[in-house]
């Protein structure tokens, strides 16, 4: 297990405290060939963090989550248990796909499972309703994200990256229209080329995970390459250069680009 981290490596400056949070990299089987389709949803505007970017379903680590992963137990350590119910019950919300889970059988249970989410009821409630059981083996570790400072500390996010194979299956995926005003399946090539065209927005640690995930050509690729990989915490750093400053992450972690301009960089 990753020791606990309260210093940059790097800098050596002392990281702020950053909330728990998680996220599914749901692939798909793309129906016209090719690269497999990835499921991003478009934040509101409004949202306090990464308001209007397209990002990956997920959200905070909530206590109901360590409290689930408690009861559950098994080898994981609780913190990693309770990030992958997290990211399995923030998809759920997000965008009415119940993954990550074994017994679901029933489209029509998804829809109630996630009014029911909305309403405050916990997942475990939820799963106990329906007869869900969370498969952990389901979601693959891909990454974890943590920067090191912000402008407001209340906003510094301990992230999870989760891989998910939806298989060759078409899953309904609607929108909450909470947090999120659209989502849509695309190639993480495509995804970069509407950053490009800026057509859509992308933060820097999005941005990093495409041009990783457009490496492979399959789920089972990329999981292989993530096994090939095993996470530790990516704390990025500014990196002063003759053209000026960059946003940088330490090489190793499997990412082909590791840095851009500070200037042209989204930060959450």
């Amino acid at each position: 297990m990753e020791p606990e981290l309260t210093n940059h490596p790097i800098s050596g400056e002392p990281l702020p405290i950053a909330t728990p949070a998680a996220t599914m990299v749901i692939f798909r089987a793309n129906p016209d060939g090719g690269a497999p389709l990835l499921l991003m949803v478009e934040r509101v505007k409004a949202m306090a963090f990464a308001g209007g970017a397209a990002v990956f379903p997920g959200g905070k680590v909530d206590p109901a989550d360590f409290d689930y992963a408690q009861m559950l137990g098994g080898p994981l350590p609780l913190d990693e248990a309770a990030a992958r119910l997290a990211a399995i019950r923030e998809t759920i919300e997000e965008a009415g796909l119940a993954l990550g889970l074994s017994g679901v059988s029933d489209a029509a249970n998804c829809i109630d499972a996630r009014a029911a989410l909305h309403d405050g009821e916990s997942l475990q409630a939820v799963c106990n309703r329906f007869g869900w059981v969370p498969d952990f083996e389901q979601l693959v570790p891909w990454s974890r994200w943590r920067p090191p400072a912000h402008e407001n500390a209340s906003r510094v996010f301990d992230t999870r990256f989760y891989l998910v194979d939806a298989g060759d299956t078409m899953p309904l995926a609607t929108v909450d229209q909470t947090e999120n005003r659209m989502l849509f399946w695309a190639t993480a090539g495509e995804v970069l080329e509407k950053a490009d065209r800026d057509e859509v927005k992308i933060i820097f640690p999005t941005r990093r995970n495409m041009e990783r995930l457009a490496m492979f050509g399959d789920f089972d690729a990329a999981a292989a390459h993530a096994a090939e990989h095993p996470v530790s915490t990516v704390l990025t750093f500014v990196e002063q250069r003759g053209d000026g400053s960059w946003l940088c992450i330490p090489d190793g972690h499997g990412y082909p680009v590791l840095g851009e301009p500070l200037g042209v960089a989204m930060r959450g």
